[in-house]
């Protein structure tokens, strides 16, 4: 029992020692959303708890709206779907204007509000600033094979759900700037150039911001988009990034 008390009583010290570095951390940046427990804000730039707060969202659905309309998103809000073990209520579809630049094709489609949180952010910080370092313009839209789907994880006939049963994943096939140029994943994976530089940026910076987030280098079935999902797994969370 003695040595029962001893490790609970070191667990407490370890986690007020880690609480105090943290705050003291992020007080000496000067970059309060690298700590857990302060507020969300899209706005912010992205720290080191960011993604696992947008994942949290999924638990909150008037907060993760309250959180668009302070960021200025246009959005509109969808029908609940009730279809057993899937399904979701808090969907939300992009409607243009507001605070982003990018439009989604195609544009019918919907997420859960968390994912549109995080693609909102990554538009801001990772995609829109990658293409004008890489190209000398912004990207008009963003090509994607679709969200909701009530299936299991890909490739397994039974188990555990896939993140598209409600609608907490995204598959981006692609992007097209101003000028029309088209990047693809199946296409510009490989390449060497701008257009791959450009492609792998933009997934190294969604690994900041998604719980999960696949390319062509995880395996074959990612050959043509990047899986981007925001699975819940605690405050701590761990990421895949691939």
């Amino acid at each position: 029992m003695n040595s029962l008390r001893r490790i609970a009583a070191a667990g407490v010290v370890a986690a007020i020692a880690l609480a105090i570095f943290l705050a003291l951390f992020a007080a000496l940046r000067g970059r309060p959303q690298d700590l857990p427990w302060t507020p969300l804000d899209l706005g912010q730039p992205v720290g080191m708890f960011t993604g696992t707060k947008l994942a949290a969202l999924t638990r909150d659905f008037p907060k993760c709206r309250a959180l668009l309309d302070q960021a200025g998103v246009s959005y509109t809000l969808m029908p609940p779907v009730n279809a057993g073990r899937c399904g979701y209520a808090d969907g939300v579809r992009f409607a243009p204007g507001g605070s982003r630049l990018a439009s989604y094709a195609p544009a019918t489609t919907g997420t859960s509000c968390p994912i549109a949180a995080a693609l909102s952010v990554w538009e801001w910080t990772v995609v829109q600033p990658a293409a004008r370092r890489y190209f000398g313009q912004r990207v008009a839209s963003i090509d994607h094979l679709g969200s909701y789907n009530c299936r299991n994880i890909y490739g397994r006939a039974t188990g555990p759900l896939s993140e598209h049963a409600t609608a907490d994943a995204i598959d981006i096939a692609g992007f097209t700037l101003e000028d029309g140029t088209k990047i693809t994943i199946i296409g510009d994976w490989a390449d060497n150039g701008d257009k791959g530089t450009f492609l792998r940026s933009v997934r190294n910076g969604a690994c900041r911001l998604f719980s999960t987030t696949l390319s062509p280098e995880y395996n074959a079935a990612h050959h043509d988009h990047l899986h981007l999902d925001e699975a819940e797994r605690g405050t701590l969370s761990w990421r895949t990034c691939r």
